[in-house]
């Protein structure tokens, strides 16, 4: 199966270096676009929100017991408890597309269910409070309360029927996987474990904290002050590492991060290389004009919807860049509807991060969980241009 899939990577490879035509300015520019996406993806997520990220997974691998994210997440949890919090994570954690993807790569290994989980995987960068904040103050109230609530209800939505579809699947593997795993038991007291996570997160939360209107003086304040309380933390974390872990854990966690840096850091790359040729950058456009894409979305039709939804779902957005890019949409003919329907499937999709879910769940959920993103933000977004 290996040798099958190098061969069709060989082979796919070979069609695109033999058919592209490079001496065209527009593929040229989609290439330039394509890199400078990836320069600018290196640059503003790889130090400061996935790294972060990949040791938290790593932790989460390590440290907590896969019974107690059973007894929270698992497909027998209750359900008020697991998709609340699943639900409304993205406003403690305020993370994109791709920083998402360890976190919950290492919630599904130790066995959260299927709907809480794509739950946490939506929600994650969907219900960034700052990005809610600057869409209302910069593309109407009306527009980021719909953002808001449509989020939160996808999550929980997109969650029970990802459950319902597969529960039944993910038991059988569960239970195949617990009685190879046997039981596990917490290595320290719950109260450090806690702190020590809430310190990690604390961490990638207050470094990646965005610039803010200067009239939101608490949240601009933060912003001025992140890298003080971004070292503190840090002191903090490196305290506790020296005195509650043994090497041989600290030793577990360094190599539980690599695995899932190994396995997600490629496709990452991959995908925001292709995502950056077919539908560009700001400045630099895809072989995929964006006038198309602009043409198509007006107005509020069902195809305009679904258009917006899919481009939404395929390209890379940075976190609160999704604000810029749609005022600029609609500053070109972009109706309201096809506006949300792209605020609610972009942050949440893009096509690196397409590539890693498939690697974590498998193609058939995988498909599943973009097609109920691209459909529920068509439907929505018809229903809000209906209104507005």
């Amino acid at each position: 199966m290996k040798d099958k899939w190098i061969f069709i990577i060989f082979l796919l490879v070979f069609l695109t270096t033999y058919f592209i035509p490079f001496q065209q300015a527009r593929v040229q520019n989609a290439i330039i676009g394509a890199f400078y996406l990836l320069q600018e993806y290196a640059r503003e997520h790889v130090l400061f929100c996935l790294i972060p990220a990949f040791f938290i997974a790593g932790a989460i691998s390590v440290f907590i017991s896969k019974a107690s994210v059973i007894k929270y997440f698992g497909a027998q949890a209750k359900k008020v408890l697991s998709y609340s919090i699943a639900s409304v994570s993205g406003t403690i954690l305020a993370v994109c597309s791709c920083t998402v993807l360890p976190l919950f790569a290492s919630l599904y290994n130790r066995g959260a269910g299927i709907g809480p989980v794509t739950a946490f995987l939506y929600s994650g960068p969907a219900i960034n409070v700052l990005a809610i904040v600057l869409t209302a103050k910069v593309l109407g109230y009306r527009l980021g309360l719909a953002r808001a609530l449509g989020a939160i209800v996808f999550a929980v939505i997109i969650g029970l029927i990802m459950h319902f579809l597969f529960n039944k699947e993910e038991e059988k593997n569960r239970k195949q996987s617990d009685f190879m795993e046997g039981e596990e038991k917490e290595a320290r007291p719950l109260g450090k474990t806690a702190l020590y996570f809430a310190t990690m997160i604390a961490i990638l939360v207050f470094i990646n904290w965005g610039k803010s209107d200067p009239e939101l003086k608490i949240w601009y304040f933060i912003y001025q002050a992140k890298w003080f309380i971004g070292v503190a933390l840090l002191a903090i974390l490196f305290w506790m590492i020296v005195a509650w872990f043994k090497k041989s854990e600290l030793k577990e966690w360094t190599f539980s991060t690599w695995m899932f840096a190994k396995q997600i850091f490629p496709l990452l790359f991959g995908g925001v290389l292709v995502a950056g040729f077919l539908l560009g950058t700001p400045g630099h456009e895809g072989v995929i004009p964006g006038q198309w894409v602009a043409r198509l979305v007006g107005g509020n039709s069902l195809g305009a919807n679904l258009i917006a939804s899919v481009a939404g779902a395929l390209m890379y957005f940075a976190t609160l860049t999704e604000v810029p890019i749609i005022q600029s949409l609609l500053g070109s003919g972009m109706g309201q509807g096809p506006a949300l329907a792209l605020l609610l499937a972009g942050p949440a999709l893009s096509l690196p991060n397409m590539l890693v879910i498939r690697s974590i769940i498998g193609t058939k959920k995988t498909l599943t969980y973009i097609m109920l993103v691209v459909i529920m933000a068509t439907i929505s977004g018809k229903i809000y241009g209906y209104f507005f």
